[in-house]
């Protein structure tokens, strides 16, 4: 019996086609910073997708529908948690209805519950404190030894659900590893001259980097969390900074730009625009250019050489 010419077509490209390639694990963020971390780790086995742009503030990030087919597409969830995203995250994790990444599920990450938070809160809480977080401060990221940690917890979650990659991924952990604390040196040689230096920050963003690099920040521009300043706390925030010596003014790129403008003519402090994620401005392209150009532009508005 003859075999028809198609089902020898059919046989011949079967025979010739090379065996199929793992599929690159589908990785989603919350934010950019964590997806810096999640490619360092992943390489070209993973794809990643950032929910929210390093220009947006990442407890407000607007839950627009596409969102959800990203989320019901992934294997692997990486949020931030410590209720960073409390405000728009879980809805959509709700809605996106992927058994992968719920609670309890090897695909749902959250790099809060392996580092240590700073500004936990004592006492009772309320809504009259504004947006004061419960379980600690969930700008983590802003300190890179924090990203050693969350790189690790990735690694374990990658191997679990992308066991062929596995060494891949314990090689690039390494890797990133050792270049985090080749750069660390060079940053800490950088920052030295502005160890003691008091600072005053739009938001708490940068209470990990503070304590990094040891400087202090003293107020804030928010007279509470999430609460836009009013004109009795800029005024007594002058008085302070005056006070104190205070001659730097950090704010993230998505705040407005007229209260630090008016501190710093009040004061003679100088403001210094420095992203609290990768992403947030054109330099700060991945995990390892942030720090140089937030370090980069913290030096200069200070105006120590870097």
């Amino acid at each position: 019996m003859s075999v028809p010419i198609k089902t020898w077509l059919f046989i011949a490209l079967l025979v010739a086609s090379p065996a199929p390639a793992y599929a690159k694990l589908n990785v989603v963020t919350s934010t950019p910073d964590l997806g810096s971390l999640a490619l360092e780790v992943g390489g070209d086995k993973v794809d990643e997708t950032s929910l929210a742009k390093g220009t947006e503030d990442p407890h407000c990030v607007y839950a627009k529908p596409s969102l959800l087919g990203l989320l019901n597409r992934a294997e692997i969830l990486i949020e931030g948690g410590a209720d960073l995203e409390i405000g728009w995250l879980p809805p959509l994790i709700l809605n996106a209805r992927n058994p992968k990444i719920q609670l309890g599920q090897p695909g749902r990450v959250i790099a809060a519950d392996e580092v240590k938070l700073l500004e936990v809160p004592t006492g009772p809480i309320d809504r009259s404190m504004g947006d004061v977080h419960p379980f600690g401060n969930p700008h983590f990221t802003l300190d890179p030894m924090n990203g050693k940690v969350i790189a690790r917890l990735l690694t374990e979650r990658f191997c679990i659900v992308g066991p062929a990659d596995c060494a891949r991924f314990k090689a690039n952990l390494k890797q990133f590893e050792d270049k985090v604390d080749a750069r660390l040196a060079v940053w800490d040689k950088q920052m030295a001259p502005l160890r003691g230096m008091k600072a005053v920050s739009y938001h708490k963003s940068f209470s990990y980097l503070a304590q990094r690099f040891g400087f202090q920040v003293v107020n804030t521009i928010e007279p509470k969390p999430g609460i836009p300043p009013s004109a009795s706390h800029v005024r007594d925030l002058v008085e302070l900074m005056k006070a104190e010596g205070v001659k730097l003014i950090l704010v993230e790129p998505n705040r407005e730009r007229k209260t630090p403008m008016f501190l710093a003519q009040e004061t003679g402090a100088k403001v210094a625009l420095v992203p609290s994620m990768v992403g947030g401005t054109k330099e700060a392209e991945n995990y390892f250019a942030w720090f140089d150009s937030l370090i980069k532009t913290i030096l200069e508005a200070s105006g120590k050489p870097s």
